[in-house]
């Protein structure tokens, strides 16, 4: 009798236990399936509506790729910072009144044929950030680095081996001025896969990175 009733016992146990391993499951099961929270896209247009890119054809992707609104981009192909004051783009900037202003120039600047293309580039980088300050003494500017290009772009073209050098300068530029500085090469190495054809250029989807970036760097 004692043998029966310790089976009897043992098997309830069984059973208890198997009992309490589906309810485990089933709320496992339950949290499975329950929906993950997804954080909603960034609207950029909305982000940076106070805000002006002012620079060459590697800006200007920013409102050809529809990712910004075209009032908040200033830039062209070709654009360097001697083309920028000649063309009264700081008066076209004035009228626009941003908060922030990010500068992205150089890539056409390096190319210059003059004797020595970053010294000249950068005396009339500081004569445009000098003619902003003037207009718009309590706007936020940032410099941004030239992006590297891919090695079968600077084969093609020897003179972008120089943009290491010419973004050493501009940082030195920005502490001089008293404006900020962002290097963009670390974020172009991560999303090398974003390069247009020529190597030099960025994909659309290359920008909502780079907003991303500079809105992590700039606060």
């Amino acid at each position: 009798m004692k043998n029966k009733g310790l089976a009897i016992l043992v098997i309830a146990m069984v059973f208890l236990l198997a009992a309490c391993g589906n309810q485990g499951n089933g709320r496992q099961t339950e949290a499975t399936l329950k929906p993950t929270a997804t954080k909603p896209p960034v609207n950029y247009k909305e982000l940076y509506r106070t805000s002006v890119f002012l620079g060459d054809s590697i800006t200007e992707g920013l409102s050809f790729h529809d990712v910004l609104n075209e009032e908040n981009v200033l830039a062209g192909a070709g654009k360097t910072a001697e083309f920028t004051l000649m063309e009264k783009d700081v008066d076209k900037l004035t009228a626009r009144k941003p908060k922030q202003i990010f500068i992205m120039l150089g890539s056409t600047d390096i190319l210059w044929p003059t004797d020595n293309p970053k010294e000249y580039s950068l005396k009339q980088y500081e004569k445009l950030i000098n003619a902003i300050k003037d207009k718009l003494p309590n706007s936020t500017i940032t410099l941004l680095s030239v992006t590297p290009v891919t090695a079968e772009a600077e084969k093609t073209e020897p003179r972008y081996r120089n943009i290491a050098d010419y973004n050493e300068g501009l940082k030195a530029l920005a502490a001089k001025k008293q404006v900020n500085y962002i290097d963009l090469t670390s974020l172009v190495a991560e999303h090398t896969d974003l390069y247009d054809t020529d190597g030099i250029h960025f994909q659309a989807a290359f920008y909502p990175f780079l907003l991303s970036h500079l809105n992590g760097l700039s606060k």
